[in-house]
């Protein structure tokens, strides 16, 4: 529910960044250009761009729990995915008419190719050291059975090589191709079920914790960015100049002190809801969260993890949200190789792995209770979902590792609890209400606080959500020939379309395979761009999805 808010006059940034009133008033508040709060990889993100960009801005970054990179990002909470849409079946829907809409598979491609960039540029700095630390090319796969799926994944094929970005990929309907890829997952098959399968070489597993724990590391050297952690952030207060008076609370001590921040950056993932509405903005009364976990069957058996070398994802259950698609999920994790399987959704009132059961109360409000009851209503399918999965059991989630991997055996597996997501929940004029896939930055109208919602695959697309939150939060300086030149320094295709662009797509995928020590590309065949209605609306979208 919105606070009461002093109405003052906004102040231009040049001024602000000069001097704040606020600064004047508390006295005793820390004082800094830049409050991160969220210690996982959004904020790690968006303080390396700034530290590039702004070298002389102060940054202060706040983690609620010990050390960062201990929630969404950490290796174990996530599947670990280079979302690039190569095999997630969800982001190339069938329309009505039996055609393919590949144009979300373009824009999450795009997006990944400047996450691509933008951590290749950090090795090249030496700010990310030892790639294979933290990206490890992995073949990405889709693998369907059944007569309806063999014809989709047939025609998703056919769409997807219209576009210069999905070149590489192979398809096969025949069984002993199919085993030379992914032997596991067609031992001990029917011979006679229907399969289909694509495989594309230049797939990625990223251990997104350790990306985080580097950047932040390599940040904590510059003497202008100060973490502090087991720190949560208790209330928020605007200034007369609009920047922000942010009290903090030490989780171990109790203390309590104040921060003075001109910007502030919510990266908190689940925790971010209820931080936007402790701010008192009017854009937080337009969400709501829908809280939904995740479980995997794990392996470290090496005859298993040295034999499935790639990530399969399959088709996703009627109602199931985006991230709960089925993959059998070659992982490599802090040095050791695993395979992964699942997501089976669970169901907690937590909105974080170290949350509170009272999350989702806490954040429902006379302003949002009635969008998430339309949403409720209109997405039955999802209800019905969620109900069937808490209630599976341990036969159950084998029986559905078996129809990805027949001759598994039950003895080689254990079930982890990964991490926590929310879906977006926003109004909406016409229904009320409407789930959202994807991920949305929320902004004040005077610019100066920004908060990151959603889920899947965001943190993929980290690098160009980042740049989203500055062209919003910093659009003078974003606008500047000095941030452009520096940015294009960074990721070379920017402001580019890579789709169409047969040059441009094969250099970035050859310089930062060649850097980030992934197999080399193919050469890409065609000259010719995707069907205009069909391609990616803007190569850096606020659009996005927050992985599992």
């Amino acid at each position: 529910m919105s606070k009461s808010r002093r109405v003052v006059p906004v102040l231009s940034l040049s001024a602000m960044l000069v001097c704040s009133s606020a600064w004047a008033e508390n006295p005793a508040s820390e004082k800094t250009d830049v409050l991160l709060i969220g210690g996982g990889i959004m904020s790690a993100s968006l303080g390396t761009w700034l530290q590039e960009l702004q070298p002389g801005w102060k940054q202060l970054m706040v983690e609620k729990l010990d050390a960062v990179a201990l929630e969404s990002s950490n290796g174990w909470n996530n599947a670990g995915t280079g979302h690039s849409a190569n095999m997630e079946l969800n982001y190339t829907p069938q329309r009505a008419d039996g055609s393919i809409d590949y144009s979300k598979a373009l824009e999450i491609n795009e997006s990944f190719m400047i996450s691509r960039q933008f951590w290749s540029s950090q090795v090249k700095r030496g700010v990310l050291n030892d790639p294979h630390a933290f990206i490890n090319s992995t073949p990405h796969m889709s693998f369907v059975w059944g007569d309806a799926n063999v014809d989709f994944l047939t025609k998703r094929y056919h769409a997807l090589q219209q576009t210069t970005l999905f070149q590489g990929m192979q398809f096969s309907t025949d069984h002993n191709q199919i085993k030379q890829w992914a032997p596991l997952i067609m031992e001990g098959r029917d011979p006679a079920q229907k399969v289909a399968a694509t495989w594309t070489p230049v797939g990625t597993d990223v251990n997104y914790g350790e990306i985080t724990r580097q950047l932040i590391g390599s940040l904590k050297k510059d003497q202008n960015f100060t973490l502090e952690t087991s720190t949560e952030v208790t209330g928020f207060k605007r200034n007369a100049d609009n920047s922000w008076h942010v009290t903090v609370n030490d989780v171990k001590t109790g203390k309590e002190h104040s921060v003075d921040a001109k910007y502030v950056f919510i990266g908190a993932g689940g925790g971010s809801l209820k931080l936007l509405q402790e701010t008192g903005i009017p854009q937080a009364d337009n969400y709501a969260g829908f809280p939904v976990g995740g479980s995997f069957l794990v392996t470290e058996n090496p005859a298993i993890t040295s034999r499935h070398l790639e990530k399969v994802y399959g088709q996703a259950s009627v109602g199931a949200p985006p991230m709960s698609v089925p993959h059998l999920d070659a992982r490599f994790i802090d040095g050791k190789r695993v395979v992964l399987f699942g997501p089976f959704a669970t169901f907690s009132t937590k909105f974080l792995k170290t949350g509170s059961y009272l999350d989702l109360l806490s954040t429902t409000t006379t302003k949002n209770v009635v969008p998430m009851t339309d949403v409720g209503l209109d997405n039955f399918d999802l209800v019905k979902y969620l109900v069937g999965q808490v209630m599976l059991s341990d036969d159950d989630r084998f029986a559905a590792l078996k129809e990805y991997y027949p001759e598994a055996r039950k003895e080689d597996w254990k079930l982890i609890q990964a991490g926590q997501r929310v879906q977006i929940i926003k109004k909406d004029a016409d229904k009320g209400g409407v789930l959202k896939l994807g991920t949305e930055i929320v902004t004040d109208d005077q610019k100066t606080l920004a908060a990151l919602l959603g889920a899947s695959p965001g943190a993929s697309t980290a690098a160009p959500i980042a740049l989203n939150v500055m062209k919003q939060l910093f659009p003078q300086q974003f606008a500047s020939a000095e941030w452009q030149e520096k940015i294009r320094a960074i990721i070379p295709s920017f402001g580019q379309k890579l789709n169409g662009n047969v040059a441009l797509t094969q250099q970035v995928w050859d310089d930062t395979a060649a850097t980030l020590h992934l197999t080399k590309p193919p050469v890409i065949q065609i000259n010719a761009p995707a069907p205009a209605a069909q391609q990616s609306q803007h190569a850096v979208s606020s659009q996005h999805d927050m992985a599992l």
